[in-house]
């Protein structure tokens, strides 16, 4: 069988939220299955380290899909030429676009519909062409992955498609997220937060992410005597002046430390090294930072909207991501309360042995098969 793949967020020099997800899970596709031929849709000149095995066939396809318009002549030009030159029985795309235009059976992963109830959080041409194509691949897939059965329920009930043709795989987080010990935590804390305990968010800063009420709840935290700092992880995804600027005191803004982008090996210390990860964002398909965080022993505050709950379960302190006084004051009580930190601590260690990778892979290969219409070995 010869599988295509959309694997345009391999980057090499900055790996995002689509960008591991396709990674983890193509490696895993090519690795465990050899006797296929996997064929690797790139818009750039792309990294070795991304060929995963000698049953691979990269391909790079012009123009760059950056922007709405290139979106189009990418999957509609580009993609629809090399599915049919490269002769592909299945197309999967793990950021969930597809070509229209193809007759090969695709399988999109359709992470979430944030764009449906929040069109005002992303600039227009974006809007646009998500609210015009996210519906019609909907309808176009053989087959859909999804990241959480919240995601399943919304897309089934958003553009009517039968449950039966969504399959739920959850995400899974690195192995490299691992608990460190004391003498480690302060290396990490002198480098990023002046040697202070630390909150911590990791995530793109994009308005659903809720950064903004989150800095006036950590304001509030520190006004009412609080000595922990804050670590923003992540940076601007549209390129433009942060929604979220808040008008905060210079003593507030003096213990708000953000770092930009980390590569993994740093994301992982600086993330086990926090006393709470505060991830409060209104709409979220799936939320991989809250497994990373329970990985690593880190206690958890979450919103309690969209998916959260389901990936964190038992494991998380829960707030109204609408609510800055409920954030502030979880902040509070969490830092304060070294019984309740070692309770999620312990809780989040054993529900993160819950999502694998490993099991994401199994998902979308059981998907390939069936839209294939092949019998499982």
């Amino acid at each position: 069988m010869r599988i295509a793949i959309n694997t345009r967020f391999l980057l090499s020099r900055k790996m995002e939220g689509f960008g591991w997800y396709t990674y983890e899970t193509t490696r895993r596709l090519v690795e465990q299955h050899p006797e296929h031929t996997f064929i690797l849709f790139f818009d750039r000149a792309y990294d070795e380290r991304f060929i995963f095995g000698p049953n691979v066939i990269p391909v790079v396809l012009h123009p760059q899909a950056r922007h709405p318009l290139l979106f189009v002549l990418w999957f509609e030009l580009a993609v629809y030429r090399a599915l049919k030159k490269y002769k592909a029985d299945v197309f999967f795309s793990p950021d969930g676009f597809l070509s229209l235009r193809s007759k090969v059976p695709q399988i999109p992963v359709i992470h979430d519909l944030n764009f449906e109830y929040y069109p005002q959080d992303i600039p227009r041409s974006a809007r646009i062409y998500l609210r015009y194509f996210f519906p019609k691949f909907a309808k176009k897939a053989a087959k859909i992955v999804t990241v959480s059965h919240y995601s399943k329920s919304d897309i089934s009930r958003t553009y009517q498609i039968d449950p039966s043709r969504i399959a739920v795989g959850w995400n899974g987080a690195s192995e490299q997220f691992v608990p460190l010990d004391g003498a480690k935590k302060a290396e990490v804390r002198n480098e990023f937060s002046l040697g202070n305990e630390y909150f911590l968010f990791v995530g793109a800063l994009h308005p659903r992410k809720n950064v903004g009420r989150l800095l006036q709840a950590f304001e509030r935290y520190q006004q009412s005597g609080g000595e922990h700092h804050l670590v923003i992880v992540g940076e601007n995804l549209w390129k433009n002046k942060p929604a979220f600027a808040a008008d905060l005191s210079p003593e507030t803004r003096s213990r708000i430390h953000f770092t930009g982008h980390l590569p993994l090996e740093t994301l992982t210390k600086v993330t086990a090294s926090a006393i709470c990860l505060v991830f409060v964002p209104y709409f979220e398909g799936f939320g991989i930072p809250l497994v990373e965080a329970m990985r690593c022993g880190v206690p958890v505050i979450s919103g309690n909207l969209t998916s959260l709950p389901e990936v964190a379960g038992d494991a998380a302190l829960y707030v109204n991501p609408f609510d800055v006084q409920e954030i502030a004051d979880a902040m509070q009580k969490i830092s304060g309360n070294k019984a309740l930190q070692e309770k999620l601590s312990a809780a989040g260690l054993q529900r993160a042995e819950l999502f694998n990778w490993d099991h994401t892979a199994e998902t979308i290969w059981n998907a390939i098969m069936e839209t294939a219409g092949q019998d499982q070995p």
